[in-house]
């Protein structure tokens, strides 16, 4: 049999249906194609637990305690009654291991238990004990009667995803358990090795077929840890090599315009910079303009926490394609925030006699139309805006450099669009984000650019204070909330709620402006919320810039705003209710001038153990790039990177806050193997090139089956 159809063979096994596996039949595979999602044995195959429950050992009554998570006890079930009315009915059986007695409750399924139970018989029981008035009782515990190889124990459980139609059609994790134990007896031949011998050896990872069965039906914790440490290594060398791999494809296939003139550069720095750049700044800047010089296409995500100058490399790096008779475009999320980048490279560009302008939505008919001739003739070189620079009618001389300022608040497809403006060469991409990413999720969401990050603050900015205070301080916190209002100062004062929930006892927005208006009288107050229509909004955050209104009451809408250099104090209230980077981000819009500014986190008293986390952690650092590491931490990757960029997440096993090592030696494994054998001729790699193939270039997540 030639390798091609040893191939075919494998993979049609693994697109065999799920109801022709024993034991499944037809209306068990139309609740797992239903409810789950698996349709074939490789859908099924990479259904994996998201734990497993230690089974090796058997508890006694007499040693049972509130820490255990679940307790396995053997021992014999003596009787049991009905009691309760209504919702509150349930059956109690009595079970004993002849240290104790151990009381089972059921509240559901209550005629079936009744029914099947079998008194003074041997069982083995499982659940999460608790101690109640003096007894311990364990709620709906899983129940098996005593055979010959459950006797012993010496098991991991397996526990998979299900949904609450799956329990009541008793297909649960043991059922799935069995099922999959059903695939793996039949499947070993037709697992393939998806990684070269070099990686197997080097990493002393277990075949894979060995990984699948020991992370499905473990034979021991130590085959159990073998198996996820080869299974996440492959996935994530899947997930870095198909990434490096478009990364290097951008860079050979995309020719980029040589930018190697630096005389207006040259010009702003030795004339018209009116500070001295950081360290960070120079760095990131030499990186860039050696993109640029290359010949090769630039594709470069720019980190840097709010307040640590993107906006001066976005236009130095503008200038190199001003030197070189190119175009250049900037483009924000929102008017706001398109109005603030252009009235602050507006006083650079003059100076250099640069023509620069703005395009929005609310930009004139008649001003559109200069604006789309100037850029066609070339006398434009520079244009800010919003959405509007997408439009088809918005054509440009020679687009060389296109810069996109919050990135991940624009889709892939916008993105494109920009890029194609240009038809003779793609223009430079440069992505820009105050968000900081942790290591390992700037490494797989965006693990096909370069990154530069800018990680230090201009000189003379002073670090925001934080602090906490809990509800009882707030007469405090006013009086210095006043202080600072009479110093000529600004506030911010963010709720997280627009109108009051019955379900959660927040201080609302509403309730907050009137409170605010009570306790500062004589002080103008603006008011921002998401259900303002975006004319009332820019207008209440123009007076705020303006200093007409000196507390804005706000939700969350400012968390990427304008730039308030006056603005010295950011009050959160129910900041218990706050992601960490969300506070973060919040914190941001203070601290933008040169007098110190704070932020105080206002909460209720009880607080949860992650809250405290979060809490302290802002009060400890200002650095965004600490900040995101903890974040990831406590509320995994998942969360942090948004639906969009769901695709390169599609992770079924490796945990981004918990193996960045892992990551780290796959991704360097996956450099390695490209740098040396890109198109994968050597016959070590031919693994890799069979599995690429048969996965097909769709496929978002290498590492599967089928």
């Amino acid at each position: 049999m030639t390798s091609d159809a040893i191939q075919t063979v494998r993979t049609r096994f693994f697109d065999t249906k799920i109801e022709f596996l024993k034991g499944v039949g037809p209306q068990k595979a139309a609740l797992l194609n239903q409810e789950l999602g698996i349709f074939t044995f490789g859908d099924l195959i990479q259904h994996y637990p998201f734990r497993h429950e230690d089974r090796t050992v058997f508890h006694k009554i007499k040693d049972l305690n509130d820490q255990l998570p679940a307790a396995q006890i053997k021992g014999r079930l003596r009787e049991w009654t009905m009691t309760g009315e209504g919702n509150k009915k349930r059956l109690v059986a009595y079970f004993t291991d002849g240290t104790g007695i151990l009381e089972l409750v059921w509240f559901q399924s209550i005629a079936w238990y009744e029914k099947n139970l079998r008194p003074n018989t041997e069982y083995i029981v499982f659940g999460k004990p608790v101690a109640f008035g003096g007894r311990w009782s364990i709620t709906h515990p899983e129940l098996d009667l005593i055979t010959p190889e459950n006797e012993n124990g010496g098991f991991w459980q397996p526990i998979y995803p299900l949904t609450e139609k799956l329990r009541r059609k008793f297909v649960e994790s043991r059922a799935i358990s069995r099922m999959m134990r059903s695939l793996l007896e039949i499947s070993r031949p037709h697992i393939r090795e998806t990684l070269p011998e070099t990686l197997v050896q080097k990493y002393r990872l277990v075949s894979k077929a060995d990984a699948l069965w020991n992370f499905h039906l473990p034979q021991s914790a130590q085959w159990l840890h073998q198996a996820q440490r080869r299974l996440k290594f492959e996935e994530l060398f899947y997930n870095q090599f198909r990434l490096i791999k478009n990364k290097l494809l951008h860079k050979t296939e995309y020719p980029g315009m040589i930018f190697s003139h630096t005389n207006l550069v040259k010009q702003f720095y030795e004339n018209h910079l009116p500070f001295t750049l950081t360290n960070a700044q120079i760095r990131v800047l030499a990186e860039i303009h050696e993109d640029l010089k290359t010949g090769r296409q630039m594709n470069r995500l720019l980190q840097g926490d709010v307040g640590s100058g993107k906006t001066i490399v976005a236009f130095i790096s503008m200038l190199f394609a001003l030197d070189n008779d190119a175009q250049a475009c900037l483009m924000a999320p929102t008017e706001i925030l398109a109005d603030q980048h252009y009235q602050g490279l507006k006083k650079f560009a003059d100076l250099l006699g640069v023509n620069i302008c703005k395009l929005t939505g609310s930009t004139k008919k008649k001003e559109r139309e200069l604006i789309h001739k100037q850029l066609l003739d070339g006398s434009m070189h520079i244009i800010v805006g919003t959405h509007a620079l997408i439009e088809d009618i918005v054509q440009f001389k020679n687009l060389g450099l296109c810069i996109i300022d919050e990135q991940h608040r624009f889709g892939v497809a916008q993105r494109a669009k920009l890029w194609a403006k240009n038809s003779h060469i793609n223009p430079h991409m440069l992505v820009m984000t105050a968000t900081p990413i942790p290591r390992t999720l700037a490494m797989t969401l965006y693990g096909d650019l370069d990154i530069s990050a800018i990680n230090e603050l201009p000189a003379g900015r002073k670090p925001i204070k934080t602090v906490h205070r809990y509800d009882a301080h707030r007469l405090s916190v006013f009086g210095f909330l006043k202080d600072e209002i009479a110093k000529g100062r600004q506030i911010y004062m963010v709720y997280p709620l627009i109108e009051e929930s019955e379900k959660m006892d927040l201080k609302d927005l509403m309730d907050g402006y009137e409170s605010v208006s009570r306790a500062f009288p004589n002080v103008p107050l603006s008011i921002l919320h998401g259900k303002m229509k975006s004319a009332d909004k820019d207008f209440e955050m123009a007076r705020f810039v303006r200093g007409e209104t000196k507390i804005m009451v706000a939700t969350t809408v400012i968390e990427v705003g304008v730039n308030v250099p006056n603005a010295s104090v950011m009050v959160i209230e129910n900041a218990e209710r706050f992601g960490l980077s969300q506070l973060h981000q919040l914190r941001g819009r203070v601290g933008r001038g040169a007098e110190q500014s704070y932020c105080i986190l206002i909460t209720d008293y009880k607080i949860s153990k992650e809250t405290k986390l979060r809490i302290e952690t802002m009060c400890r650092t200002n650095d965004g790039f600490e900040i995101a590491e903890v974040d990831l931490q406590l509320r995994g990757p998942g969360d942090l990177s948004g639906t969009q960029q769901s695709g390169l997440l599609d992770l079924l096993v490796a945990n981004l806050a918990q193996d960045g090592e892992i990551l780290k030696a796959a991704r360097q494994s996956a450099e390695e193997i490209l740098n040396a054998d890109p198109d994968l001729l050597q016959p070590l790699n031919q693994p890799i090139r069979a599995h690429i193939e048969h996965m097909g270039k769709e496929a978002t997540n290498w590492s599967r089956i089928s």
